[in-house]
C-alpha cells in the first residue's frame, strides 16, 4: 500500500514562528508566562506549554486582572483594544501573530481611516477575523456565504475595502468578491488568504483526488484543518479527520473503514495535516498506518 505524504502538511511560517516564541520565553523566563487565548489550535502543543508553566488567558477578564509578567500574542492576532490595554498595564508584550495577519491589520486600518467600507470574508466567530475586526475604524462586514452577501447593508455607490481570513478557501473566496461586487461598490479586492493556506488546499485536492482513501491531521478547533478536510471529502469520500494516532486505533471510524478493505487490496492512502499540526504527530501517523494497516 502506497502512502502519499503531502509536502506541505503541518506547521506554516507564521505558527512555527509563534510556537517558537512561546518555548523561547519558556527558556529565558521560565515564570509569568501567559498566552491571550491558545496560542495554535492544537491542544497537544498547548498542553505541552502549560506542563511547562505557560497559562491561558481565555477573555479579557483574566487579562485585566493580571499585573505582571509576559502576555504572548497568539499567531492569529487580536484587536488594536488589547495592545492598548497591555500597554496602559505596562506589561510586556511578545508580538507572535502572523505576519501575514498583521498586514491585514494595517490593510483594514489604513483603509477604513480613508472612508472605506471594509469587508472581511471569513468566519465571524474566528479569532483571527475578530482580530481583523478590532483594527477597522466603524463597523465591519463579514460574510461566509452568499446569505451572509445579501445581509450587507452598505449603499451602492460607497468605497469599500475586501480582505480574507488568511486560511479561507480560495476559491470560495472568488466566487464570494464576485456576487459583492454586483451591488455596484467601488471597490479595492486585497486577496490576504496566504500562499502556504492556497499551496496546501491545491496539494490536498490534488492528492485526494488520487488516492482511495485520505486522512487530515488536526485540531478540532482548526479552522484551516477543517477546510483541508472539507476540500478532501470532495474528492475521496473515504476521507477521515483525526488529531491523534488514537483516533487511528481499533474502535475509530478510520480503524473500521480499513477492516472493512482486508481483501480488497487496498491501494493508496494520503496525508496531509493542517498548520497547527507538529511534525512529530504527522511522523507518528504515517508510522502507525504503515506498521498496522
Amino acid at each position: 500500500m502506497d502512502i502519499v505524504l503531502a509536502k506541505s502538511a503541518g506547521f506554516c511560517f507564521g505558527v512555527k514562528r509563534a510556537v517558537n516564541s512561546v518555548y523561547d520565553e519558556i527558556e529565558n523566563h521560565n515564570t509569568g508566562i501567559y498566552t491571550y487565548g491558545p496560542i495554535i489550535h492544537n491542544e497537544q502543543v498547548v498542553q505541552d506549554m502549560e506542563s511547562k508553566g505557560v497559562k491561558v488567558i481565555d477573555d479579557l477578564e483574566g487579562l485585566k486582572i493580571i499585573t505582571e509578567g509576559t502576555v504572548i500574542i497568539r499567531s492569529h492576532g487580536v484587536e488594536k483594544s488589547i495592545y492598548d490595554l497591555l500597554e496602559n498595564k505596562k506589561i510586556r508584550i511578545v508580538d507572535a501573530t502572523c505576519p501575514f495577519v498583521k498586514k491585514i491589520h494595517k490593510i483594514v486600518f489604513e483603509e477604513s481611516a480613508n472612508g472605506r467600507e471594509v469587508i472581511i470574508i471569513g468566519n465571524d466567530k474566528h479569532p483571527e477575523v475578530e482580530g481583523i475586526k478590532g483594527w477597522v475604524n466603524g463597523k465591519a462586514w463579514v460574510v461566509n456565504n452568499s446569505e451572509d452577501v445579501e445581509k450587507i447593508t452598505i449603499k451602492s455607490d460607497s468605497k469599500v475595502c475586501i480582505v480574507s481570513q488568511t486560511t479561507f478557501n480560495h476559491n470560495k473566496f472568488k466566487y464570494l468578491v464576485e456576487i459583492i461586487e454586483k451591488k455596484g461598490y467601488d471597490i479595492n479586492v486585497v486577496n490576504t488568504i496566504c500562499n502556504a493556506t492556497h499551496e496546501r488546499q491545491a496539494e490536498a485536492k490534488e492528492i485526494s483526488s488520487k488516492v482511495e482513501a485520505m486522512i487530515v491531521i488536526g485540531g478540532r478547533h482548526s479552522s484551516n484543518t477543517q477546510k483541508l478536510y472539507d476540500i478532501c471529502k470532495e474528492e475521496c469520500k473515504n476521507t477521515f479527520f483525526i488529531q491523534t494516532t488514537d483516533d487511528l486505533k481499533e474502535g475509530s471510524e478510520f480503524y473500521s473503514y480499513m477492516k472493512s478493505c482486508e481483501g480488497n487490496s487496498l491501494k493508496s492512502i494520503g496525508i496531509t495535516a493542517g498548520a497547527s499540526t507538529p511534525k512529530n504527530i504527522i511522523e507518528e501517523v504515517v508510522l502507525n498506518v504503515r506498521d498496522e494497516f
